[in-house]
């Protein structure tokens, strides 16, 4: 995990596409980093990628996302 808060660290305030270990997608900016958590600035809704590669939005636009970097497998710039 504390390998993963200093990668989120470098991503800091830039476009990132998060993958987790449920098969999930999650497109955003890291706005913030804490030792549990990485926070991410999802303009337009959530956007959700599955292991089907299909594609769903949800919440209000401007949403900041909470995820546990327990959970985060990779992390890449977009």
């Amino acid at each position: 995990m504390e390998e993963m808060y200093h990668l989120c660290m470098r991503h800091l305030n830039h476009r990132v596409r998060i993958h987790n270990c449920y098969g999930q997608c999650f497109e955003g900016v890291v706005v913030n980093v804490d030792r549990n958590n990485v926070y991410l600035q999802t303009p337009g809704g959530v956007r959700t990628l599955g292991k089907a590669h299909t594609s769903a939005w949800f919440g209000p636009s401007n949403d900041i996302l909470t995820l546990s970097l327990f959970t985060l497998l990779a992390i890449a710039l977009i």
